[in-house]
């Protein structure tokens, strides 16, 4: 008996009708087409080009990048040597575009580079609802501009896009991370504060209190956000810059009509982060609530080699999250990726007419299927309903006689005889 062969677990095949098949991507591919299409219009407004980056990438340029000790890095990351060199299947993009901005020396062409990514990302870890071993990333980065202006833009640019597909009730989280000096100072003081309680943390916590110990504050044990209401704020020690930077991000958040808050524990899971970060959720998702985040990065460059740091804020978010929370609040319809005609035939002859019609018809711009085998009117019928034309061409002997075609309009469900000269004005009316 021959094997029989199934997508990896964690990983789905994205198919015109998910009903077919329950190891299918539960949202169609006419779905994923409308929030790419969403994506790119919005981005577009905003002046991003779209940059992609290899799917494999050097491992060390992830761990420098993201940080040694986050839980991507440590846990989560596909990785494999080849060569005497390590690579991994990327677990995020941000890294590779900087990586692809300093090695193309890409601030020569524009001082400021507004760019945006769609691709997918790889995360070795336990497959549950909007977490998936293979992931769809999108994400919007300005690289070049320090100002505070550039982190505003990116959180409109977000937004917007989520306003674009019909989800309207949002709150964005707020917090400033200090710069490279406020930052190592209230490491010290959170972890003099919590080393007191080091038996009452959980396991995770306590690894990350020698190490990672910012990462604490994202806890979702209640007993340790209760221990981290009278901890130290990072608030304390920011910078007067970082702070400033920080309060006109507010100001204008705000003026945009934003909902924010600003929430002190908030860090983000990945190390590059410095002054800015955001997340934006929707309260109506419950547990799965965060739809994207991102923040301020201006020393990433730096980590990854380059000799002075480069500015940089950006956004990312999942597709599979983003069609979650679409199907749940938002605006479910697919993009109507049906051909406008499908050409019915009775006869060889009529057969071939069909299929230099239908080239004739492509060649003004029209997306046309034919039947490619005899078959009865009855099958075609059923195959041009299933495949959501919107006109079907019907030829027999008597049509071809007369050179003129019957022409059904398979919405409205009528009926008319068009010469075929004049069949390439259905496009028109399509």
């Amino acid at each position: 008996m021959s094997k029989t062969y199934k997508n990896i677990k964690g990983t789905f095949d994205i198919v015109p009708d998910p009903s077919i098949s329950k190891d299918a991507s539960p949202f169609s591919s006419g779905q994923w087409i409308r929030i790419e299409r969403v994506v790119r219009d919005v981005v577009r407004r905003y002046g991003m080009q779209e940059i992609r980056t290899p799917i494999l990438e050097p491992l060390d340029l992830i761990a420098r990048g993201i940080g040694q000790l986050t839980d991507i890095v440590s846990k989560e990351m596909f990785a494999f040597s080849r060569d005497n060199t390590d690579y991994v299947l990327r677990p995020e993009i941000t890294a590779p575009v900087v990586r692809a901005y300093l090695q193309h020396n890409m601030s020569q062409l524009l001082p400021v580079q507004q760019l945006f990514y769609i691709g997918p990302c790889f995360r070795a870890e336990r497959p549950q609802k909007g977490r998936y071993r293979q992931f769809h990333q999108f994400g919007a980065e300005i690289i070049g501009e320090p100002g505070p202006m550039a982190d505003v833009e990116v959180i409109r640019c977000m937004v917007d896009i989520y306003k674009e597909l019909g989800i309207t009730n949002m709150e964005l989280r707020l917090n400033s991370l200090g710069d490279e000096t406020s930052r190592p100072q209230y490491k010290a003081a959170l972890q003099e504060y919590l080393e007191p309680h080091r038996n009452d943390l959980s396991e995770t916590s306590r690894s990350r209190l020698e190490d990672n110990v910012l990462r604490i504050l994202d806890t979702k044990n209640p007993d340790e956000q209760r221990l981290l209401q009278d901890a130290p704020r990072l608030s304390a020690f920011i910078d007067s810059e970082s702070e400033d930077h920080f309060n006109i991000v507010c100001e204008m958040v705000d003026k945009a009509g934003i909902p924010f808050v600003h929430d002190p524990f908030l860090v983000r899971g990945l190390d590059y982060y410095t002054r800015t970060a955001f997340e934006l959720e929707s309260p109506d998702l419950g547990a799965q609530s965060a739809l994207a985040g991102g923040g301020r990065y201006d020393l990433l460059a730096t980590e990854l080699g380059s000799k002075n740091p480069v500015p940089a804020v950006g956004f990312a978010a999942g597709i599979e999250r983003l069609l979650i929370a679409v199907s749940e609040l938002g605006d479910t319809a697919a993009i109507d990726d049906g051909p406008d005609i499908y050409i019915a035939s009775l006869g060889d002859t009529a057969l071939k007419w069909a299929i230099d019609t239908a080239a004739a018809l492509r060649s003004d711009g029209g997306a046309v299927v034919t039947a490619l085998a005899q078959k009865s009117l009855k099958a075609q019928l059923k195959d041009a309903s299933k495949r959501n034309a919107r006109y079907a061409i019907i030829v027999g002997e008597d049509e071809l006689q007369s050179s003129v075609a019957t022409v059904r309009d398979l919405r409205k469900s009528t009926q008319e005889e068009i010469p075929f000269a004049s069949l390439p004005t259905l496009l028109k009316r399509s």
